[in-house]
């Protein structure tokens, strides 16, 4: 228990000759990191065994295919309403007060659900309440956790961070609900319910004893609405963020049938028990694990895109092995690989989605990731557990197989490897706007810049122009333009509108390498030896 000591800041300890890369393992030795991760881990073997629990819980109550797609569009449906709404109050409050009152929320969901099996008074909507509820307190944590990783590990860790986050998932895939099922059937869904809500105090007490250091806040807090809008603009204007929640939900509306309909081909087609259920998870958890620890290597020879669409591909067969294959064991064959593409598919989205965030709006845009990702897989599995009533559960597994294989022709225009070398890094640039004596909230303020170009190079500087229009919006502008003087040729202009004063001092504030490389390659075309002269116009009180 000494280590508890260590837990007081989520900054870790700079190197003094950081390594060129990072080991996979490297990430453990941040002391926060790698107790929140053992905490974590057990935290999630219980989730997964609360999951068998409630499955097989609906399935005793209720046959119908429908009933049991619902559970897994109950426990989806949370993340795509609340995921954004959470990141936008990780952003601006204390991220881990948020942390420890959704794990408050969780515990007392799963205190609750334990009673009332207890007591013999659970019923199917009490199920799908319990299995909402749940869901609500991990839609309140998942952004505030994973913004939270770029600041408990070094810069070139944080692939290595997330792979063993993804690991520690399938640790806790591969054990929960084997063991759940072993629980279930000698002690009854209340232990497993009960188990669930003791997990989670790991996680509360490791939150508890870190004492992170306050983030430096040289601008006041944002309101929420104005968060909320500002999150969605960033989200509009950052080409590589769009791509991956392009191809989140190309893959995961077909790739939902698979976790919606196992419980049923479990039960129905197999004529399984809970044990011999966990079983079919355990597989896909290990499967997963092996995936998490080969992703690695695998990177060195596969990009992003080229990972995506053998994983999806793999996955799509998978799918067709759940509508026909009746081998218990044989089956388990293919849940393994449907453990190891899942996971490729995850952590590659999740690396995409990360990496395409700057630090100010990592925790929105990752809600908004979570909402798009959360959001297809309750679409989809209210769609396939319809399907299957009506047509049966072969029928559904294969129109989602030809969907997969479908959705993975949008790599030909969405690629995750766009912008290799995006820095989203603050530039920690003085910022250029002056000093005024004008009131915080004034405004709208339209922005200019006048720029002198020479007419062989207006159509490069327009197309450069393009990317500024990004870097603006993306800031905060809610409007933007470029104009040419008619009178003055060679002479444009470039305006902007943002809400507020304080709004372009936050835009000014949020610049990144990146933004600034841009600035610099569109400054280059501009004749004069200063920099292009700049207005300031308020709109009058």
């Amino acid at each position: 228990m000494a280590q508890t000591n260590d837990i007081h800041s989520a900054t870790p300890e700079v190197a003094e000759s950081p390594q060129a890369g990072a080991s996979p393992w490297q990430p453990l030795s941040q002391p926060v990191f790698r107790l929140l991760w053992i905490a974590t881990v057990v935290s999630n073997i219980g989730s997964w065994m609360n999951d068998v629990g409630v499955n097989w819980t609906m399935l005793t109550l209720s046959a119908d295919p429908l009933s049991v797609a619902l559970v897994q569009a109950a426990a989806s449906l949370p993340m795509f309403l609340f995921a954004l709404p959470s990141g936008v109050m990780a952003d601006i409050v204390d991220r881990r007060k948020y942390l420890l009152f959704s794990q408050l929320w969780v515990f007392i969901a799963a205190a609750g659900l334990t009673v009332l099996s207890f007591t013999g008074h659970v019923t199917p909507l009490i199920l799908l309440i319990a299995a909402f509820l749940l869901s609500a307190g991990a839609a309140m944590s998942s952004p505030p956790f994973q913004a939270i990783v770029p600041d408990l590990v070094r810069k070139e860790e944080l692939g290595p961070a997330i792979a063993l986050n993804s690991l520690g998932i399938n640790i806790s895939r591969a054990i929960g609900p084997a063991l759940g099922g072993l629980i279930l059937s000698f002690a009854g869904p209340w232990m497993v319910f009960l188990l669930n809500a003791l997990s989670v105090l790991g996680v509360a007490w490791v939150l508890y004893r870190w004492k992170a250091e306050p983030a430096v806040q040289r601008l006041p807090p944002e309101h929420f609405f104005s968060a909320v809008r500002a999150g969605l603009r960033y989200v509009h204007a950052a080409p590589v963020l769009r791509n991956v929640l392009v191809r989140t939900v190309a893959f995961f509306v077909f790739g939902s049938a698979g976790w919606a309909l196992l419980p049923l081909v479990a039960r129905r087609e197999l004529n399984l028990g809970p044990g011999g259920y966990g079983i079919m998870l355990a597989f896909i958890g290990v499967g997963a694990i092996f995936g998490a620890v080969l992703l690695p290597r695998l990177r060195q020879h596969f990009n992003p895109d080229r990972l995506m669409v053998l994983s999806s591909l793999m996955f799509a067969v998978t799918l067709l092995a759940l509508a026909f294959v009746r081998n218990f064991w044989l089956l388990n064959a293919f849940e393994f690989f449907t453990g190891f593409s899942w996971i490729a598919v995850l952590s590659t989205l999740n690396l995409g989605a990360q990496r395409s965030a700057a630090k100010w709006v990592k925790a929105r845009a990752l809600a908004v990731y979570l909402t798009v990702f959360f959001g297809s897989m309750t679409v989809g599995s209210a769609v396939w557990g319809q399907l299957a009533s009506h047509y049966g559960i072969p029928v559904s597994l294969c129109v989602a197989t030809v969907g997969m294989i479908l959705a993975s022709t949008t790599v030909l225009r969405w690629r995750l490897n766009q912008d290799p070398d995006l820095d989203l890094d603050l530039s920690n640039v003085d910022s250029a706007v002056p000093a005024l004596d004008i009131h915080h909230d004034r405004g709208p303020v339209m922005v200019s810049y006048e720029y002198l170009i020479r007419a062989e190079d207006a159509h490069d500087f327009i197309l450069c122009m393009q990317d500024m229009r990004r870097v603006r919006r993306r800031g905060g502008a809610i409007n933007w333009s470029v104009y040419e003087d008619i009178l003055q040729p060679g002479i444009f202009v470039e305006t902007f509108i943002v809400g507020s004063w304080m709004e372009h001092l936050r835009q000014q504030d949020r610049y990144t390498m990146n933004d600034q490389k841009i600035q610099n390659r569109v400054w280059a075309f501009h004749q004069k030896e200063n920099v292009p002269d700049v207005r300031y116009l308020v709109a009058p009180v």
